[in-house]
């Protein structure tokens, strides 16, 4: 069996449908006859994991971070079935142990990584080629190019995993995830588990690795002279001088500029047929690599000593490629690092809080405080920028606490850590042990929204709820907390300011490691968006015009026709806050005006929070 070739069985009517390559990998792995699937939520990568979880016969979930998703993939695959785990690229530095250890003893059952990398950093802390930590771990890699490839290359990928015994990545970027396309779809395979015997000298005790590395060299070779045969490696007849090598998107943006010339469409980035890539070079005046990210195609054919090669020195690492990018290259332009999302104009408009965020109150408590904030990967991450300005340092996941812990350790004094609830169960917990055992006096804040909100909206081990929609085992971030050692730990309601702010007053006068989890759902959950709300509004004859409103920068507050702020009824989510900014009752429910009534209602008496 040929793992590059088309062998799904086919419907008897072709079915095709219009979807994203996200949506297109994961009908390809469930044709593929995925039977479990995980991963931990991350742009680009999310709606994979939310695709497949709606289809038959497949057993997926969130798993508490990548690392944990990683090494439940790998179980049920040495086990012999199919499994599929998605994460964005720095989700992977996460899941990196095991990805390292993983290929020495290989796989049973098809194991394939989803690796969405973030070029342009849209929603990312980095920009990071994945390719690299691959060709590391000895991975073989394919790249898609549109959402046909998606759903073609990720079945491919379940059959070289099974073909080779290796895990096998699947590397995407941002326009490929979400870039859409009408996708040709077949039926779903039921092959059956992969029949394992779990022997010691192959999954245990790493003093036998030693043994299994020459078959790591060995497999990687096999898959090199594999690539020089796979159909998804198309190469074009030498017809003109100019030639172009190119992977992923940017084989789509190269058709679209350069009619007169060849192509090698590299669909397997690792290993790569060298060989047959120097012949190809040698066969054309210019040859141009468009590859994404770092120069991973580039280099290895450099290296072997082919000198007419136009790449990132014309076309730059940073940011996204785009047509127009390209074009410019080809034409002769000067060197081009603009990233595509700066190629079409758009009306600016600041990263804000969505209406009725909770997280407004805590980022002007701690801005009114003057204190060091390290911050954490999440939609708090804004309360880094105007108007709160309140947020000192962002990493990555997990990093707040431990940074913190840093900070206080050099002497800097009235430290925070603000982590989000998701995020703390991904990553946080160790750091927060070692506060306690350090014994070292943090203040962390965990910013309790019920839900992993950056990304969507999806649910995690602290949420009650499973992918499915389904009730879940929740986990007690109180007793959690407590159970590392903290003595000082309280909760508050995220919209009532003056508690928020009491209770983060008492937590650095602690002397010891001091938690305040801040509680209030998302107001874009469900529940939140489905319960009666009674927008506010403003009273022109009591507002003084002194714009205290405006200070928690909520998008439902504008100027009104006479200049005073105005509150539009259709965005307001009576979260309150704005009420206790005002100091002359001049906010109340709309239902209040129209009563005659000026009546501020405390946060904590009011149902809808």
């Amino acid at each position: 069996m040929d793992p590059g070739s088309d062998n799904r069985q086919g419907p008897t009517m072709i079915e095709r449908r219009f979807l994203s390559g996200n949506q297109a990998i994961a009908r390809g792995a469930w044709e593929a006859g995925v039977r479990f699937a995980t991963g931990y939520p991350g742009t680009p990568s999310t709606e994979i994991l939310e695709t497949i979880a709606g289809m038959d016969g497949v057993d997926a979930h969130w798993a508490s971070n990548e690392k944990v998703a990683f090494e439940e993939a790998m179980g049920y695959a040495i086990a012999g079935g199919r499994t599929l785990v998605t994460m964005k690229h720095v989700g992977l530095n996460v899941a990196s142990d095991a990805f390292m250890v993983f290929p020495y003893c290989g796989t049973n059952g098809g194991f394939v990584v989803v690796s969405a990398d973030d070029p342009g950093m849209h929603s990312s802390q980095n920009e990071q080629d994945n390719r690299y930590l691959a060709r590391m771990a000895r991975v073989p890699i394919l790249e898609p190019a549109d959402p046909q490839e998606c759903h073609d290359l990720i079945v491919a990928a379940f059959d070289i995993s099974e073909t080779f015994g290796t895990p096998v990545m699947l590397r995407t970027t941002t326009r490929t995830a979400h870039c859409k396309g009408t996708v040709t779809l077949g039926e779903r395979r039921s092959p059956p588990m992969v029949p394992s015997t779990l022997r010691a000298e192959r999954f245990s005790v790493p003093i036998y690795r030693h043994r299994l590395r020459p078959g790591l060299e060995d497999r990687i070779q096999r898959l090199a002279a594999f690539g020089m045969t796979a159909s998804f490696n198309r190469i074009d007849k030498p017809r003109h001088p100019v030639g172009v090598i190119a992977s992923g998107i940017s084989r789509a943006y190269a058709r679209e500029i350069l009619s007169d010339a060849d192509f090698f469409d590299l669909a397997m980035t690792h290993p790569l047929p060298l060989a047959t890539l120097i012949a190809f070079c040698a066969a054309h005046d210019t040859v141009y690599v468009f590859e994404e990210g770092d120069p991973f195609i580039e280099e290895q054919i450099r290296a072997c000593g082919v000198a007419n090669l136009v790449g990132k020195d014309r076309l730059g690492v940073m940011g996204e490629y785009s047509p127009e990018r390209l074009a410019a290259v080809v034409t002769g332009g000067a060197a081009f690092e603009t990233s595509f999302a700066m190629d079409a104009p758009a009306p600016p408009r600041p990263p804000m809080f969505c209406v009725g965020c909770g997280h407004r109150t805590v980022f002007d408590v701690l801005g009114q405080l003057r204190v060091t904030v390290a911050g954490d990967i999440g939609c708090y991450t804004m309360g880094a920028l105007p108007p709160y300005e309140a947020e000192h340092t962002t990493f990555c996941m997990g990093a707040s606490i431990g940074t913190a812990v840093g900070l206080v350790r050099a002497g800097v004094k009235r430290t925070v850590a603000v982590i989000g609830d998701s995020t703390f169960i991904h990553s946080g917990i160790p750091s927060l042990i070692d506060a306690v055992y350090t014994r070292t006096p943090v203040t962390v804040l965990i910013l309790d929204n019920a839900t992993t909100g950056m990304t969507g909206q999806q649910s995690h081990p602290g949420t009650g709820t499973a992918l499915d929609g389904n009730t879940a085992p929740a986990v007690d971030i109180e007793a959690l907390v407590q159970a590392t050692g903290v003595r000082h730990a309280v909760v508050v309601d995220t919209w009532d300011r003056a508690a928020v702010r009491r209770a983060i007053l008492a937590a650095l006068a602690h002397d010891a490691p001091a938690v305040v989890i801040i509680r209030g759902p998302c107001q874009l959950l469900p529940e939140m968006r489905s319960r009666d709300i009674q927008p506010l509004t403003v009273v022109e004859d009591l507002c003084t015009g002194c714009n205290a409103c405006y200070r928690i920068a909520c998008p439902a507050i504008t100027p009104g026709p006479n200049g005073l702020p105005a509150i539009d009824p259709a965005l307001c989510v009576d979260c309150t806050v704005c009420q206790q900014f005002c100091h002359f009752d001049a906010i109340v429910t709309r239902e209040a005006m129209m009563d005659g009534e000026q009546r501020f209602a405390p946060p904590d008496t009011r149902s809808s929070t």
